[in-house]
């Protein structure tokens, strides 16, 4: 039986496995290795090719007969093909990250890049950079030398910096908070790069948006390495057409549905008819009462409006981190930014734009109980509603037009 596979120290969240599905009809396993396993591995030769990932793309050249000339420049190798026994090794990665960039629609020429970080995918986006015509190419360490400049360096010294290319793991889950560095710094800043794909979208993904910058996360070049490892196992050709498909539909299962609106919009409503298999409906409320085993009115009665927010927020956070979720939000949620970020790292935000006239105050709803006050909460946060959203959703005749808007919007956002 042919075998194809990924190796590596730690795989748990690797979506190489259902990338490869997707690309090709091969068995592909997720293969942890410790740095002693790495030599039997190699001599037993026990495979028909593989994919090689965090930290053994350096560790596995010794092993091989043959290194292409991308991977020889990187210094890095995450591609192995065994050709009757000699194994030849490559670094796809180098395509991934090169696709990647011209998919945002970043210009390199002549531009200063920042490359934060100093392994084996930092390698790999120096040559990039430098191949797409850089004409700097500076990489940021936590520690100087002659190679690397500090990130204290990089904002004092290089605010004009117009590329940042992140390879850290700054952001990746579980540390989804942490960034690498404030783009806010860099007054000439034209697009950010992120290998980070799990998030789908990093907090330095997020910040750049914000301010108007091409900014996107590692997930594509994830998906066009892989596209160009399945060409070098099976000698084959992928169109583009095909590559993009795959990624679409690649994001499309990971990218979490949120719905936002005021209360008595519809959102779980909506959220149960928005019919995508394999996703699971969590409704931020019902969560909320589930950890506190008591109502929200019963919850606010007792602590306090501040205690029900910090609640949330925790809810929220823990809620969104994970993928494949239609989440249906609580009125409030969009009144705290932490909230938004924590949503829109793994998905999209749409507004049920619901008009006040179909808004019902009940008696469950102790911020919206009456009809005075659920006219005040509308006004209060109807443009905070749509300033947060990135899809609005407009009143219309029934929930499941609403949850086939949704359906097809964002389709439509992945083309």
């Amino acid at each position: 039986m042919k075998k194809y596979g990924c190796i590596g120290k730690k795989l748990t969240h690797s979506f190489s496995k259902e990338i490869h599905a997707r690309l090709a009809d091969y068995k592909y396993e997720l293969i942890e290795l410790t740095e002693n396993e790495i030599q039997p591995f190699f001599e037993n030769k026990d495979f028909e090719a593989i994919n090689v990932t965090i930290p053994y793309k350096q560790t596995v050249i010794p092993y091989l007969d043959f290194v292409s000339e991308i991977a020889q420049k990187i210094g890095a190798v995450n591609t192995i093909v065994n050709k009757n026994g000699k194994l030849y090794g490559y670094n796809t990665d180098y395509y991934g990250m090169k696709a990647l960039i011209e998919r945002v629609g970043l210009d390199l020429s002549n531009k200063k890049v920042l490359v934060l970080g100093t392994g084996g995918t930092s390698k790999t986006a120096q040559v990039v950079a430098k191949d797409m015509g850089a004409k700097s190419v500076l990489i940021v360490s936590r520690s100087r030398s002659s190679a690397y400049i500090t990130y204290d360096e990089a904002v004092n010294d290089h605010s004009d910096a117009q590329i940042i290319i992140n390879t850290t793991p700054s952001g990746m889950y579980p540390d989804c908070e942490s960034k690498p560095i404030d783009v806010a710094n860099f007054t000439e800043l034209e697009g950010v790069i992120d290998a980070v794909y799990n998030p789908l979208c990093t907090n330095l993904v997020l910040d750049a948006r914000a301010r108007g910058i091409k900014a996107e996360g590692g997930l594509y070049m994830l998906v066009m390495q892989a596209v160009v490892a399945v060409e070098k196992f099976l000698d084959t050709k992928i169109s583009k057409s095909v590559a993009d498909d795959v990624f679409a539909s690649v994001f499309l299962s990971k990218e979490n549905i949120v719905l936002t609106g005021m209360p008595s919009s519809g959102k779980s409503t909506v959220g149960k008819l928005i019919n995508i298999e394999g996703y699971e409906l969590i409704d931020t409320d019902e969560e909320i009462e589930r950890r506190c085993a008591c109502t929200i009115k019963e919850l606010i009665a007792a602590k306090g409006e501040k205690y029900f927010r910090d609640i949330e927020s925790e809810v929220v956070r823990d809620v969104s981190s994970q993928s494949c979720r239609i989440i249906s939000t609580g009125g409030g949620v969009v009144l705290r930014e932490e909230n938004v970020r924590s949503l829109k790292r793994n998905g999209k935000i749409f507004f049920i734009d619901a008009n006040l006239s179909r808004l019902t105050a009940t008696d469950d709803r102790p911020l919206s109980d009456t009809a005075e006050k659920l006219k005040s909460l509308y006004n209060e946060r109807i443009n905070i509603y749509r300033s947060t959203a990135n899809v609005i959703v407009p009143d219309m005749e029934t929930a499941q037009d609403e949850a086939e808007y949704i359906f097809n919007k964002r389709m439509e956002l992945i083309q």
